[in-house]
């Protein structure tokens, strides 16, 4: 990807405290439905973002843009998770927190995640390459890593989409929500 981006680095502040503690972990799982807004066909983008397996961030909200593909909803769900994954690793920087490596984006639409790893892609639409390119450039800075997760264990699937009663929602919820009171 050097090719394409140069030798981009993660903008770590100059700044920053010194690193006191343990490593932290940050995780990114984020989902999309195409076209669910039944009236405007807008998408929804849904993210939860994990910090040691504890939910910190989460968020659902429909798309300002109207998508044509199923890509190009993930692909602008992935980019709006990253950017708020990217501002939660500063926070955590200039607190003096040491974050593990880079931070692990999940996403459970194939041709997403093989686009944000390999350079073939040539995409037409303006608004998915911007996003495109903001992801993978995320990549290649070392910043995220992207990885695929089944739609089935994907816990931003709550965020998104109607879930109806049964094993899939309750395993998902399970994930995200923990009912205290059986402690």
């Amino acid at each position: 990807m050097e090719d394409v981006y140069g030798n981009v680095k993660e903008a770590i502040p100059p700044n920053a405290p010194e690193v006191r503690g343990k490593e932290v972990d940050l995780r990114l799982y984020v989902a999309s439905d195409h076209a669910g807004e039944e009236v405007t066909r807008r998408s929804r983008t849904g993210f939860f973002i994990f910090l040691n397996m504890a939910p910190v961030v989460w968020f659902s909200k429909r798309q300002p843009t109207v998508e044509t593909s199923v890509f190009g909803a993930e692909f602008v769900a992935m980019k709006n998770g990253m950017e708020t994954l990217r501002g939660l690793q500063y926070k955590l920087r200039m607190m003096g927190v040491p974050l593990s490596g880079p931070s692990f984006i999940y996403g459970d639409n194939m041709s997403v995640i093989h686009n944000t790893q390999r350079l073939e892609s040539m995409l037409r639409k303006k608004s998915n390459s911007i996003c495109y390119h903001a992801v993978r450039e995320s990549v290649a800075m070392g910043e995220s890593l992207t990885g695929h997760i089944s739609t089935h264990e994907n816990p931003a699937d709550v965020a998104t989409k109607d879930l109806p009663g049964g094993q899939k929602r309750d395993y998902l919820c399970g994930k995200v929500i923990y009912d205290l009171t059986d402690y």
